[in-house]
């Protein structure tokens, strides 16, 4: 269990799982109709993907420079769905 960890694989299979549930989000909408719109969603998953991808980076011990982008990419996702949130 601890390799899971160390290696990272953790952080790779929880944004497998987000990757899910875009998909199924979007097949929802499709389908049923009755999911959330795309734009209601997007940003915090978008959010939330670029900071498990800066910790995926991190684990892998990856230039700062990179964690830097992922950091700041989360950032304007977390706005953009602040702003969304903020209009409705």
């Amino acid at each position: 269990m601890a390799e899971l960890f160390h290696s990272g694989l953790v952080v790779d299979l929880i944004l497998l799982l987000v990757a899910v549930e875009a998909i199924a989000l979007l097949l929802l909408r499709r389908a049923w109709g009755r999911a959330p719109v795309v734009y209601d969603w997007l940003p915090n998953l978008a959010s939330g993907a670029c900071l498990l991808l800066a910790l995926r980076a991190s684990i892998a011990q990856a230039a700062w420079y990179w964690l830097a982008l992922l950091l700041a990419l989360s950032l304007v996702a977390h706005l953009a769905d602040l702003a969304r949130r903020f209009q409705s």
